[in-house]
């Protein structure tokens, strides 16, 4: 056993795309850094490296060439919409007004000179129920993923012409930070061999938030979602578990908003999981219809995925026991279902054009088979009555009402064989919308009933809250400084990305524009590095 000393003028703590931004803009400037994680190098790149690799852009060719118009002042009109901001929140309204008006060149252009390019169709996620979300697409996916993103520019990391100035450690996890005489100098930790220590002129945190900690996201689980779910799923890897967010506030510094969660409705369990309550977020089809723990329908507003994520969990974290169903058959599931994260769309990851294009107009049964196969929340039957068997096995200790469920499909199925100018249902109005973006109309059925013979078998999947993201975090001006309780900087602290609630403690108010977590590592990562370069 040997304790081992380390110095750098900046240390990086996190691995991930923060992180990773963060070193690469201070060794462009000749700063020596130090990049260290508590976990294995094999994580390196962190969530990042797993995230499907969507971005909210705002002004790119990439909207120009999809006709669509945006501004800064759009953009920023929308985010405040959405995110609701609270009275003291005056440096998260600074961060998302920043973001607006800079995002093209401190993050779009940055990308690209990395060789990071987008995928040409932009998506139109988080619309809003009542015209409080985006008001035209701005959700860029990097071609490549997640895995893309961080495969680049970890080649540049590695790569750079002074790379000498780095120095990358793992498997060292932080216990305190050393704070002397009103400045951070380090930290403190230990290793597989000891104990370690860091001498540092200037720390960024970059350690993600708390949602790999199910303890932790209970204990800060706003009720506006219902009580904590007993029931709840885990979509971040346990090593974000909020340890620095403690050691911040032991410091002085303020950490604000750990309520403020991006945590999705659609969640199921992992199939091959790597850690407890592991689980996987869906993209679930907008042409199945969404009912109760009981098979009946949601309403009187229906659950459409697309339009408003932070309500869709409001509504389930308020239902009885806290899941749901989705009700579909085979061709919705194969032509609307997708499963979130790079290794599940593999045709993107990859960059193969061609196969991502005629996977979009046949499908994904491939998919389909492999969740019916391996997750025990998917099930399948010929008939409502084997179905309905099927859902009962995976939930045996509610009764599903199994006449109630039929009749709300066949109403359902009955109003969308009618005529189109007597549909009177609020699913069939957004899907209707949803198809005149070419966007979503190539991923959206059109008018699918579900009970169609010629498109069996029928489909369950029962759905999970999944935490995923945490939205507040250290409390940081726009040159990533946290500040302590009085608002003045603590000398020598930095954060960025997630720790920061991804820039002033929640930089999404209570709902995101989706796209806004990738993104926002990059751009706090580099003000805190241009923060350190000034001086």
């Amino acid at each position: 056993m040997s304790d081992m000393t380390y110095q750098a003028d900046t240390l990086v703590i996190g691995a991930g795309l923060a992180g990773i931004c963060t070193a690469l803009e201070l060794l462009n400037n000749g700063r020596s850094v130090l990049l260290l994680d508590g976990c294995e190098r094999q994580r390196f790149g962190g969530q990042a490296k797993e995230a499907f690799g969507g971005m909210l852009l705002s002004t790119t060719p990439e909207q120009r060439r999809n006709s669509i118009a945006d501004s800064a002042e759009l953009f920023w009109q929308d985010w405040q919409q959405a995110a609701q901001f609270q009275p003291d929140s005056q440096w998260a309204q600074r961060w998302a007004k920043a973001y607006c008006e800079h995002n093209r060149s401190e993050i779009y252009d940055w990308l690209q000179g990395y060789g990071i390019g987008f995928f040409p169709v932009v998506q139109w996620p988080e619309r809003g129920n009542y015209g409080n979300g985006n008001s035209v697409p701005r959700y860029h996916v990097a071609w490549g993923c997640g895995q893309g993103i961080v495969r680049s520019l970890l080649q540049q990391l590695l790569e750079h012409p002074q790379a000498n100035l780095l120095r990358c450690v793992f498997s060292h996890k932080v216990s305190a930070l050393d704070f002397c005489n009103g400045r951070v100098i380090g930290c403190y930790g230990v290793q597989p061999e000891g104990a370690f220590s860091v001498q540092a002129d200037n720390t960024v945190l970059c350690t993600g938030g708390i949602n790999g900690n199910l303890d932790k996201v209970r204990e800060h689980w706003d009720p506006i979602y219902g009580a904590p779910p007993d029931n709840l799923l885990s979509g971040t890897h346990p090593s974000a578990d909020g340890a620095l967010h403690d050691c911040v506030q032991a410091l002085g510094g303020r950490v604000s908003n750990l309520h403020y969660m991006w945590n999705y409705a659609a969640g199921i369990a992992h199939p091959q999981p790597e850690y407890p309550q592991h689980g996987l977020s869906l993209i679930p089809p907008r042409s199945a219809l969404w009912m109760d723990c009981y098979g009946r329908r949601i309403g009187l507003q229906p659950m459409v995925t697309g339009f408003d994520t932070h309500d869709l969990c409001k509504t389930t974290g308020h239902l009885p026991e806290q899941y749901t169903w989705q009700i579909m058959n085979k061709r919705i599931a194969d032509k609307e279902l997708a499963i979130s994260g790079s290794d599940s769309n593999p045709h993107f990851r990859d960059k193969k054009l061609l196969k991502v294009i005629w996977q979009a107009l046949r499908g994904n049964a491939a998919q389909t088979q492999w969740l019916l196969d391996h997750c025990p929340d998917v099930v399948c039957g010929n008939t409502l009555e084997e179905l309905a068997l099927q859902m009962q096995q995976v939930t045996p200790n509610t009764v599903l009402d199994i006449a109630g469920m039929q009749a709300d499909i066949e109403r359902y199925d009955a109003m969308l064989r009618g005529p189109r100018g007597l549909h009177n249902d609020d699913q069939i109005r957004r899907i209707e919308q949803l198809r005149q973006w070419r966007g979503d109309r190539v991923r959206t059925c059109k008018l699918q009933p579900i009970i169609d013979r010629k498109q069996l078998p029928l489909i369950a999947i029962r759905l999970r809250l999944i935490s995923r993201k945490s939205m507040g975090g250290m409390l940081t001006d726009l040159g990533s400084r946290v500040l302590n309780a009085q608002g003045a900087a603590i000398a020598g602290l930095y954060a960025a990305g997630e720790a920061a609630g991804f820039g002033g403690a929640g930089i999404a108010g209570i709902r995101s524009l989706e796209g806004t977590f990738l993104s926002n590592c990059v751009f706090n990562g580099r003000r805190a590095a241009r923060s350190i370069i000034a001086g």
